[in-house]
């Protein structure tokens, strides 16, 4: 396998989606070579010394003040390692745990931490041979770094912990061997090298990230779909009016919606009729929404990008002062606040979703459809539960939305005094997305269905061909059948993009500055 050759300081968002999707092998750019060099041998140089620098000849945490002799340096970094593999609950899937891996090559890669290049190099080994740690995802709480999880990480290259290797689960020594590797011996500082970090806590929020922006992009797609289907107006859709707020996240959703909707005869049929009524909030203020959790989604991808480049280990060497420096860039403050976030913008994604939802299914509100789109209501229940279901699950999103930066606690003795939560703030956007990706696939079933209805008329050409596409894999629902594949199936078809690459670019939108993601 090829690796990618990555440039410490200078990775760009498309290039980590493309390392998390694709499963890439990663090289770290050898430009980067002297400096991590340089760094640790100073580190080696202190190790040796009388002067006591923390984690290089010191306990650590609330043992900082116990001084450790130069001969018991590799004891005391393999026991930081194996004594901090305290993680508990499910693993962290496979392409998370890469992408954590690759960023701690990334943070290492900046020359800032005193760990020798024989490290970075078996972490690349392991990326290009398969070996992934069994990490588990409950532990951190943001603050030293990601201590739990990374430790996990860390274990494997020492050749202890779990990795999953051509398909099994194994002792991490073992899964090294079988994949052509050696364990190392940990130098001065190298364990607290790996296990101080925000990179468990950044691969989740960037993998929340990458997946809710696609989201975003779906649900151009399916509001087109809801709004053709009530036959509501496109007035609010104008350029002019999103132009005057000035927002660009606005602006692009109204003219993605312009261009999907392009050609629709249903919407042909009552335009005459746009100063007639206004609609609900949920089809009117579809711009102002999704165009709100585009911008935010975009702040958001900023600051991760920074963090991903970033060094965030404890204590930090200086080179060109020649120190060796404690600090703080391991709390992960900025990625608590980038998560808690991305949860806002995927819970009002799902919240406006779920009105449009529940207005087609209304018959007194979607004018003229049958209730709950069913061709037969009464006998049949069509759609009814299908959108209690997106209730639910809009619900549960909201409970999930609420900050978990705001939820310090002090831990270690009170030396952590102040710890971000970033952890499973950003662990909790996987679910998230989940549910969000089914509130859309329920709206692209009953948007479909509502435009069905309005035969003979027809839809736009694009959002004929999403329909087209979607009733290869799904039936126009008649009498009522067992629904539950159904709705997964849509849900699938809006996780992988297969419908929003139908528009060939008219729903697409750039999540910052020239870099496109997905």
């Amino acid at each position: 396998m090829s690796a990618l050759v990555v440039k410490p300081g200078d990775v760009r968002l498309p290039e980590l989606e493309r390392i998390y999707r694709d499963s890439l092998a990663v090289q770290v750019d050898r430009c980067a070579e002297p400096a991590i060099k340089l760094a640790a041998e100073r580190v080696a140089k202190a190790a040796q010394g009388d002067e006591a620098v923390y984690g290089v000849n010191t306990g650590f945490g609330k043992l900082a003040s116990v001084k450790i002799a130069a001969e018991d340096t590799e004891t005391l970094q393999r026991n930081l390692i194996l004594s901090h593999c305290c993680g508990v609950g499910d693993p962290l899937d496979t392409a998370t745990t890469r992408l954590m891996m690759v960023l701690k090559l990334l943070s290492l890669g900046r020359g800032a931490s005193g760990v020798r290049f024989e490290v970075l190099e078996l972490i690349e080994g392991c990326l290009a041979k398969g070996v992934t740690p069994i990490v588990p995802s409950q532990g951190s709480v943001g603050a030293s770094g990601d201590l739990a999880p990374l430790a996990h990480m860390a274990a494997v290259l020492i050749g202890e912990g779990e990795a999953e290797f051509a398909g099994e689960r194994m002792q991490g020594g073992t899964a090294l061997k079988k994949a052509g590797l050696t364990p190392v011996v940990l130098g001065p500082k190298e364990g607290l090298g790996l296990i101080n970090g925000t990179q468990f806590s950044t691969a989740c929020a960037l993998v929340g990230l990458f997946e809710a922006w696609r989201l975003a992009e779906a649900t151009i797609l399916t509001a087109s779909l809801s709004t053709d289907a009530i036959m509501g107006s496109t007035a609010p859709l104008l350029p002019e009016i999103h132009e005057l707020r000035g927002h660009r996240g606005q602006i692009e959703v109204a003219a993605s919606m312009r261009a999907v909707m392009a050609g629709s005869e249903i919407r042909e049929s009552h335009r005459e009729d746009d100063a007639r009524v206004q609609d609900p909030y949920c089809i009117r203020c579809q711009p102002q929404v999704t165009g709100a959790c585009v911008d935010l989604l975009r702040m958001v991808a900023t600051t991760l990008e920074v963090e991903a480049n970033a060094a965030t280990d404890n204590p930090l060497v200086l080179i060109d002062a020649d120190r060796i420096v404690s600090g703080g860039n391991f709390h992960a403050e900025p990625v608590a606040f980038a998560a808690d976030q991305i949860a806002l913008a995927i819970a009002e994604l799902g919240a406006i979703a779920q009105r449009r939802i529940a207005l087609m299914v209304d018959p007194a509100l979607s004018f003229n459809l049958p209730p709950f789109l069913t061709p037969e209501p009464g006998l049949n229940s069509g759609l009814m539960i299908a959108e209690v279901t997106t209730a639910a699950l809009m619900s549960e999103n909201k409970h999930l939305a609420n900050p978990c930066s705001t939820d310090s606690t002090p831990t270690s003795a009170n030396q952590e005094d102040h710890v971000s939560m970033a952890a499973h703030g950003a662990r909790r956007l996987e679910r998230m997305n989940k549910n969000l990706a089914q509130i859309l696939g329920v709206e692209l079933l009953c948007g479909a269905a509502g435009i069905e209805f309005r035969a003979p008329l027809k839809t736009s050409p694009l959002l004929h061909s999403v329909i087209e596409k979607l009733r290869q894999s799904v039936l126009k629902l008649g009498d009522d059948r067992f629904l539950a594949p159904d709705l997964e199936t849509a849900a699938d078809l809006i996780r992988t993009r297969k419908l929003v690459e139908l528009l060939d670019g008219a729903g697409n939108l750039t999540l910052g500055g020239d870099h496109a993601a997905g």
